[in-house]
């Protein structure tokens, strides 16, 4: 039997020699990348999830949820509630923190689409502040009306209070919130694309317009989902519309108002979001870790139970999904304040 060579045992052991020089020269630089991500995280310190409203509300209640749900994988997350024109406040504080994913804040239309149109001055810019993380929920918001009134006048649907207003231009209020509120946006909406006129109550807040409704002192509101819906269950106010293009989970016994088949109304689709974001210059391992995170558990079954308890539809996104969502509400409120004529000072 022949042997092998000298040359090609040598040059056998050479290409294994390379090939374990390839072996360890890979670990490391497998090793440091894992590292880079981890060190980017910030593992072991709480984070601080700034809601920019009061506590109570559906916002609030759901932030506390996924604050919960994520414990296990992103450790205590607390809440702080700091509210204060119109949720600016609060999302200054987010805008102004340290970039590194200890400091988030949940955003809202009403932050980063209305207020911006709706405010002489921003202390924020809301596009260029804040790196989007994901969107939370949907609101569906509701077209409502008076029990009494709507009993009285015939009025089952959208086409039906549609005629109604035709034929009464300016007997009829709606309340909302406040101006700019987006309640009152939405009246101002549909008052457009129906050429209808109807005379405007802002009350401080949506608590008191909704007794305002109740009590005949104004005869329709636009309201949210949630809070409407015990009433409207109870027979205490008629609901003729949701404002999304789909129905609801929550009620999808209730038409949508671009169900109504009215002109102009076939793609009318209002909806309240709310979102978490982080400063800007946030490292992108960060915002990949808090996006996984975050999506995960609003995903997760018992999450979805909680928050649809709420009218909150769970609805996760890839942190440029939501960016475009940002951009493209922030530009179509730009026109609905102007329309509507609404400032704050």
């Amino acid at each position: 039997m022949s042997t092998p060579s000298h040359s090609f045992l040598s040059r056998r052991r050479w290409l294994c020699a390379v090939a374990a020089t390839a072996a360890l020269c890979a670990a490391p630089f497998t090793s440091h990348a894992q590292q880079s991500a981890d060190q980017a995280w910030p593992a072991g310190k709480p984070i601080n999830l700034i809601v920019p409203f009061p506590p109570g509300g559906p916002l609030d209640a759901v932030a506390r949820i996924l604050a919960d749900a994520v414990r296990p994988t992103l450790g205590t997350v607390t809440i702080e509630n700091r509210s204060g024109a119109g949720g600016n406040i609060g999302m200054d504080a987010v805008a102004k923190a340290a970039p590194d994913g200890l400091t988030l804040g949940v955003g809202a239309l009403s932050t980063h689409a209305i207020n911006p149109w709706l405010y002489p001055r921003m202390p924020f810019d809301p596009l260029k502040d804040f790196v989007p993380i994901t969107l939370m929920a949907n609101l569906p918001n509701v077209l409502v009306l008076n029990a009494d009134f709507a009993t009285q006048n015939n009025i089952k649907t959208v086409g039906d209070f549609i005629a109604y207003l035709k034929k009464n231009p300016g007997k009829v209020n709606f309340g909302s919130g406040g101006n700019g509120s987006g309640g009152h946006l939405a009246a101002e909406l549909f008052k457009q694309l129906a050429g209808v006129y109807m005379v405007h109550i802002p009350y401080r807040g949506a608590a008191p317009a909704q007794t305002a409704l109740l009590s005949g002192d104004v005869q329709v509101m636009f309201d949210n989902l949630g809070s409407a819906a015990p009433r409207i269950r109870e027979g205490r106010i008629k609901a003729v519309g949701v404002t999304t293009v789909k129905r609801s989970a929550i009620f999808p016994e209730l038409p949508t108002i671009a169900e109504s088949g009215v002109a102009g109304f076939k793609d009318f689709d209002i909806t309240t979001w709310f979102g978490i974001f982080a400063p800007a210059n946030t490292p992108t391992p960060i915002v990949e870790r808090l996006n996984k995170e975050f999506t995960a558990a609003l995903r997760s079954p018992a999450v979805r139970e909680r928050m649809l308890k709420l009218a909150a539809e769970p609805a996760p996104t890839t942190s440029a999904e939501f960016g475009e969502l940002v951009r493209r509400e922030n530009k179509r409120y730009e026109s609905a304040v102007k329309r509507s004529g609404a400032k704050v000072d």
